[in-house]
């Protein structure tokens, strides 16, 4: 299996094993799930396989709710054999005896008056080698087990694709917010004066009572750790996203603190363009968070 490759946990795989003794049908279907759960739907007679077939399953299944349905039949010549139960025979037998000498019947017994008894002559099934059907049945899970992964993969580099282009939006969507805070800074300053201005008119008007309100407020709406943050969890799920493999979790993790992120600047910001850029950057997260619990 390649493993730089992202994997939906939404899949199906079919296979289908037919000769002259048996039929083999496996299909596998999954939804996505949190850990690893694996159901076999299969025939009393394969039970026996069980412990050996879900082994084998772990190869394609990591992550994910799987329904594995297994249905068999055995057709054509079955070996048969002919059974002789010697201890009923020997009762009908010493019941006949018995009913000889209570009723003076001197009758000959013969073999094939017995023989018609119930029970005492049966053909009996010859059990079908295990190794021979497990061979066939462990050939046919491992193709749709295949069949399977390449439908995973197919949809998971669907998904890959869509998050690498929102995750592009969202780098975007970070630089414009880093581009627009310093500017914040200088709108209050102005405001401020302007305002203090006004109140005072002509009166000299305290630059460094001025500066230490700016400094207030600038460390009140400083998003600098923030933005820091976020682009450097954009870029690891990114990273995650290009290496392949088994990353869902990984990544439902670092998705949850971009959110946190994400909450903390727009809890900051009195600012209409930071909140409205802030807003379309969670919606791309929960985009991407949505996306993610799909991926094994």
């Amino acid at each position: 299996m390649v493993n730089s490759l992202i994997k939906s946990m939404t899949g199906f795989g079919r296979s289908e094993f037919v000769n002259e003794e048996r039929k083999i049908v496996v299909e596998i279907k999954s939804v996505n799930h949190r850990y690893s759960d694996i159901t076999l739907k299969m025939p009393r007679k394969l039970y026996c396989f069980e412990a050996a077939l879900k082994n084998c399953l772990k190869e394609y299944i990591s992550r994910g709710k799987a329904d594995v349905y297994i249905t068999y039949e055995e057709y054509g010549a079955k070996d048969v054999s002919l059974k002789y139960n010697k201890a009923l025979a020997a009762e009908y037998v010493d019941g006949l005896n018995r009913i000889r000498t209570d009723f003076g019947l001197y009758e000959e017994l013969k073999p094939s008056m017995i023989a018609r008894f119930p029970d005492v002559l049966y053909l009996e099934e010859q059990s079908a080698d295990n190794e021979e059907i497990y061979a066939c049945l462990e050939n046919t899970l491992k193709e749709a087990g295949k069949r399977f992964t390449e439908s995973r993969i197919q949809e998971g580099e669907n998904l890959k694709k869509d998050m690498l282009e929102k995750l592009s939006e969202m780098t975007a969507l970070v630089d414009g917010i880093e581009k627009i805070s310093p500017q914040l800074i200088e709108e209050y300053k102005q405001k401020l004066t302007d305002k203090i201005a006004e109140l005072l008119g002509d009166t000299q008007i305290d630059e460094s009572r001025i500066a230490m309100e700016v400094t207030i407020y600038a460390d009140k709406i400083c998003i600098d750790e923030e933005i820091v943050r976020l682009k450097s969890h954009i870029a690891a799920v990114q990273k995650a996203l290009t290496e392949g493999g088994t990353v869902g979790r990984k990544l439902d993790f670092i998705v949850q603190e971009m959110n946190r992120e994400a909450n903390t600047i727009l809890s900051k910001s009195d600012s209409l363009a930071v909140t409205d850029t802030g807003i379309e950057l969670k919606t791309n997260i929960e985009k991407i968070r949505e996306q993610i619990q799909n991926i094994e």
